[in-house]
């Protein structure tokens, strides 16, 4: 117990943010992380709230939750009171006044942004102070969340992405003996309509301070409104919480069909080939008929969202035949006539990637080159590197040629008082097999290449372990491993 005091016990004597060595704080914050994930796998729930009382009480793990707060994309938006931390200062106050006693969370601040449909949605922005209590409770519930979670579950999680659940989907429906039919499911307004009660019911946290977050309000046109159900989108603990929601359909399947795991990890008894493959509130299940998925899986489901307040989306959700192909996470999923599965990028996700580079181009019409070919690079970069793991080739060589076509037209209305061989002289160059290659040079001399799809290596996604766990020691050298392969591949 020496120990867990001597965590807890506050820094009064640092005075300089600056100064803080941030390996040594990860350190403490990660041992008592562990010692969590690790009363959770034995079962000692009240060792559980002891080990949690004393991370958010520890001045290393507050340290941790101002850092993320004001570091991350988000640092420039304030809250209801307008009150940012930029300077070192502000920093290392904000750190020794997280207090639990008489903390008291200040309405939300919402804002709109617009989805893929043109409907808005909507966001909760709390206050810095608000943001760094949720931080440094969400460091105490992670090792809960990510050590219960469902096997399938990939979505804001640790050492997890999108690639895993769309591997996963390969690995399931690939084969010629794999199911045939999908149940694509979305709920509707997770986020918003999550149960309160069951939250505070079911989340091992401090109730107190999670009633706090969940009963602030919001402002909108200088009103306050109350919020009586739902987590608010926008806020650092919102997607955990969301996900600790829906984990426990894949439990529930299993128990509904008789399923069990070998000691492999794969089941038995899965004579209807039932798998879940969920990202955050996205899902998917396959089945080998759709009468089980009509009459068994989806009522299934809805019961158990109906439990926390939520329900499926009409629009979005449907029984689909492999052969007919779905959409999940950007990627067009299909079983083709000759009996091959492909996953492609979704029309959708290359008309908006073709529009977003029409428009950088449109907006630099009267740039420098080396400008416009620093806005577009990282457009390129990000979209590729998303799809490489699929079927993409085809598709980068096309949007090569687009973009070519694109940069073609902005060179010559960029000069158009010059000749087709001046502009090539100007703004093109040889490198490598390519003859035709984009650069621009800033008023430094540094040249700038402009990136192309195609350079862009084809190479599939290695699925995690679906038992990996960032806060179990044991698997320590597995995600070592798996982060070293993938920069020397």
């Amino acid at each position: 117990m020496k120990s867990d005091q001597k965590d807890c016990a506050p820094e009064t004597k640092l005075t300089n943010w600056n100064s803080i060595q941030w390996k040594k704080v990860k350190q403490l914050v990660k041992s008592l992380q562990v010692r969590i994930a690790k009363a959770i796998r034995e079962g000692r729930h009240n060792r559980v709230k002891a080990l949690q009382w004393i991370l958010t009480h520890s001045f290393a793990a507050k340290l941790l939750a101002v850092r993320r707060v004001t570091e991350n994309s988000g640092k420039r938006i304030p809250g209801t009171d307008g009150v940012r931390w930029k300077t070192p200062v502000q920093k290392l106050r904000a750190a020794k006044s997280l207090i639990r006693k008489g903390y008291k969370a200040l309405p939300l601040r919402r804002l709109f942004i617009f989805k893929k449909n043109g409907k808005k949605r909507p966001l909760g922005i709390p206050t810095m102070n608000d943001r760094a209590f949720q931080a440094l409770y969400l460091l105490a519930l992670e090792p809960v969340s990510e050590t219960s979670a469902d096997k399938s579950s990939y979505g804001f999680r640790q050492k997890r992405s999108c690639h895993d659940a769309i591997e996963r989907c390969y690995i399931h429906l690939s084969r010629k003996d794999s199911a045939t039919w999908i149940l694509e499911g979305d709920i509707k307004g997770c986020f918003d309509n999550i149960n309160h009660q069951w939250l505070l019911q079911n989340i091992p946290m401090d109730k107190k301070i999670l009633q706090q977050w969940l009963k602030a309000g919001f402002i909108e046109n200088k009103h306050l409104f109350p919020t009586t159900q739902g987590t608010p989108q926008g806020g650092i603990i919102s997607p955990t919480l969301a996900n600790m929601t829906l984990d426990g359909i894949e439990s529930e399947l299993d128990k509904a069909f008789g399923m069990k795991f070998k000691p492999n990890g794969c089941r038995k008894n899965n004579y209807h080939k039932i798998h879940l493959i969920r990202y955050a509130d996205d899902f998917i299940v396959t089945a080998s008929d759709k009468d089980t998925l009509v009459n068994k899986v989806k009522p299934l489901i809805e019961d158990f969202l109906a439990k926390r307040g939520l329900q499926l989306s009409t629009e979005k959700t449907r029984i689909t035949h492999i052969t007919e192909g779905f959409d999940f996470l950007g990627q067009n999923i299909r079983m083709y006539s000759h009996g091959k599965l492909l996953i492609r990028p979704t029309k959708e996700a290359i008309l908006e990637v073709k529009r977003k580079l029409k428009g950088i181009i449109v907006k630099h019409r009267g740039s420098e080159a080396a400008v416009l070919i620093r806005n577009l690079n990282p457009v390129i970069t990000g979209w590729a590197n998303y799809h490489r793991h699929v079927c993409s080739k085809k598709t980068f060589n096309r949007l090569d040629r687009i973009l070519w076509r694109n940069i073609w037209n902005w060179a010559r209305r960029r000069h158009n008082n010059l000749g087709y061989r001046k502009i090539v002289s100007l703004l093109f160059m040889a490198n490598g097999n390519r003859k035709w290659q984009f650069f621009g040079k800033f008023n430094d001399g540094k040249v700038i290449l402009l990136r192309m799809f195609a350079d862009v290596q084809i190479k599939r996604h290695k699925l995690i372990n679906s038992k990996a766990n960032p806060f179990d020691p044991t698997w320590n050298y597995y995600f070592f491993n798996r982060l070293r392969s993938r920069y020397v591949n």
